[in-house]
């Protein structure tokens, strides 16, 4: 009599060679081939006399994932002919020990069921159910060392998913198995050529394109509000910036996008000068989008590769009311902060590729140069996890968001003396992002920093941006409708606060200015980053070389970069939103009674 072990044996083999012909269900061809290290824990049951298979290597699938098959010792030979490879049988057959099985699938709708997780998810499992004797980093060994007083904050399984330079998890740097299935998948949900998974955030990405597209010595034309991570990579690559003022609302004191420019590609032109790229940013924190479309036709024109950072865009094109992501409009590379508005884990972006006119193998070096060696599986996993999210109901996972969103724009508009920015205000910029709700303070009288405190004690609310005139709001897919009615009470009893002091016009600031008014270069931000430098007292560095590079975060748009002469609009902005409660980041004078400057 056939065993109903033997017979489980034989169904999942026949399964798999029905896979591996067809699959409509997960619509993708299977491949027997294994990862080149597939890692087997086999122990010796001694009541059934079974031995128990954990292939924690992936198929080559779409939907890869390790999976548990329990077959008989005696047909051991057979269940690696049926896979088409015979390796690591001998040393497979070495192993003793047991391992737990309460993670084991106990039937075959759940091992069918692991096939459906995405595949760097799937190796990531498999590797944690493994009952190894761990002997690598990290320290805390899956766990057994977890440091308590976090542990008891977040538990212990996130360390028992904390692995790294295990074999079948994949290579960051040059990966095989699972990392670049993961990749393929994205790059095919976003429309691109190549994607690579970041794990130093797009901070990391932008580093990477800028160095990938610009030699030392070359141009890189960028507008002027660009994230300070542009400054740096332009630090690391010796690349000079050629800056393009963007549109800007005084009345909102924000800025929006960029308009193409021939002008100043032909101006680099006639220098005799090179743009080695042209970088801008769209959507903007306040999803301000540009005419990417224009502007990459225009840049193709010149052979000139286009940089989006979309950092905030990761889910443009994912509905028919947001606007179109960069990469179906031509761009040539994209950054994108997967963990803003989609669900991957702070930290974790993607950078996408896209047409041949930049040179994918010296995009891999950068990265390689830039990126951890040590990379966290957490946070490449829970990039294929995210992607994962989205692509079970791309064309419908931001409708509940977006109602929401155009629910809160209804209710706020009606708020006495409460403004909601919308296109209208930047008249040049096709489109702005629905899930990016900014609310205008200046009609009640208090600053966006006032009125955010307010909301912020009182009624529980926190905000991602706060401006000297604004609040903006990032609505996403875990926003919920009682959050937003909070927030409506709180702006509901400002309202009531501004009508009852009869703070019912804006006084408008006479010191008001604008952040980026008459700035000039002396310098490259490379060469005023390694010259020698003095500390001046803050009035006495007006007409001077910057030094360093002074930032209020968020939103991350410097104010002051080495190598620009310190105008007197630049000091007087830097210290008029000190003075509103603006974090200053980069100043060596945290109080900004004091500046570095160049020695030359």
């Amino acid at each position: 009599m056939v065993s109903p072990l033997l017979r489980l044996t034989v169904f999942l083999l026949t399964e798999l060679a029905l896979w591996q012909s067809f699959s409509p269900s997960f619509g993708s061809v299977w491949s027997s081939k294994l990862n080149e290290r597939p890692k087997a824990c086999i122990l010796q049951d001694n009541s059934t006399s079974v031995v128990h298979v954990l292939i924690a290597g992936n198929f080559t699938t779409s939907k890869q994932l390790g999976i548990l098959y329990i077959v008989k010792a005696d047909f051991q030979d057979e269940y690696h002919m049926a896979l088409g490879r015979k390796e690591d049988m001998n040393r497979q057959g070495e192993m003793k020990g047991s391992v737990s099985m309460h993670n084991t699938p106990t039937n075959v709708s759940e091992i069918i069921q692991d096939y459906r997780l995405p595949p760097l998810v799937g190796a990531l499992k498999a590797s944690a159910a493994e009952n190894a004797a761990s002997f690598h980093f990290p320290g805390h060994n899956r766990g057994q060392a977890a440091p308590s007083s976090f542990s008891e904050l977040i538990g212990k399984q996130p360390y028992l998913h904390d692995l790294n330079g295990v074999p079948e998890l994949d290579h960051l740097f040059t990966p095989e198995g699972p990392i670049l299935e993961a990749q393929k998948q994205a790059a095919e949900l976003f429309g691109a050529s190549e994607t690579w998974f970041l794990v130093g955030g797009s901070t990391c990405g932008i580093h990477a394109v800028i160095m990938a597209t610009c030699s030392p010595g070359d141009n890189v034309i960028l507008p002027r509000n660009c994230h300070i991570s542009a400054i740096s990579g332009m630090i690391l690559s010796g690349v000079h910036p050629k800056y393009i003022l963007p549109d800007y609302d005084a009345d909102w004191d924000i800025a929006g996008g960029i308009t193409p420019s021939q002008a100043t590609i032909e101006e680099l032109e006639m220098k005799g000068q090179r743009a080695g790229a042209v970088l801008i940013v769209s959507p903007t924190y306040h999803g301000i989008c540009s005419k990417v479309a224009e502007i990459s036709k225009l840049c193709h024109s010149h052979g000139i590769p286009l940089i989006v950072d979309e950092a905030h865009g990761a889910h443009f094109g994912f509905h028919e009311l947001l606007p179109d992501s960069a990469l179906c409009q031509g761009a040539d590379l994209v950054v994108q902060s997967t963990h803003k508005v989609l669900c991957s884990l702070t930290q974790s972006s993607m950078l996408h590729r896209s047409g041949d006119l930049v040179d994918r193998d010296r995009i891999c070096r950068c990265l390689q140069m830039l990126q951890s060696s040590s990379p966290s599986y957490l946070l490449l996993a829970s990039l294929d996890a995210a992607r994962a999210q989205v692509s079970e109901n791309k064309d419908i996972i931001f409708h509940n968001a977006i109602e929401l969103a155009m629910e809160a724009r209804s209710r706020m508009s009606k708020i006495h003396n409460v403004s909601v920015l919308d296109i209208a205000s930047f008249p040049h910029f096709p489109d702005m992002d629905p899930l990016r709700v900014t609310i205008g303070t200046k009609q009640l009288g208090l600053s966006g920093f006032e009125a955010d405190d307010i909301l912020s004690k009182d009624f529980g609310v926190v905000s991602e941006l706060v401006g000297t005139r604004s609040i903006t709001l990032a609505f996403n897919l875990g926003t919920q409708r009682e959050h937003i009615l909070r927030f409506i009470s709180g702006l509901k009893h400002l309202s009531a606060i501004s009508a009852a002091s009869n703070c019912t016009k804006y006084s408008e600031n006479p010191d008001h200015v604008m952040p980026f008014d008459g700035f000039s270069m002396r310098l490259s931000p490379r060469e005023a980053f390694f010259a020698q430098k003095t500390k001046v007292g803050i009035k006495d560095s007006i007409g001077q070389i910057c030094g360093e590079l002074i930032c209020p975060y968020p939103p991350g748009i410097p104010v002051l970069i080495p190598g620009e002469v310190i105008s007197e609009g630049a000091l007087a902005y830097m210290l008029q939103v000190r003075d509103k409660g603006v974090v200053i980041n980069g100043a060596s004078d945290h109080l900004l009674s004091s500046l570095l400057v160049c020695n030359v």
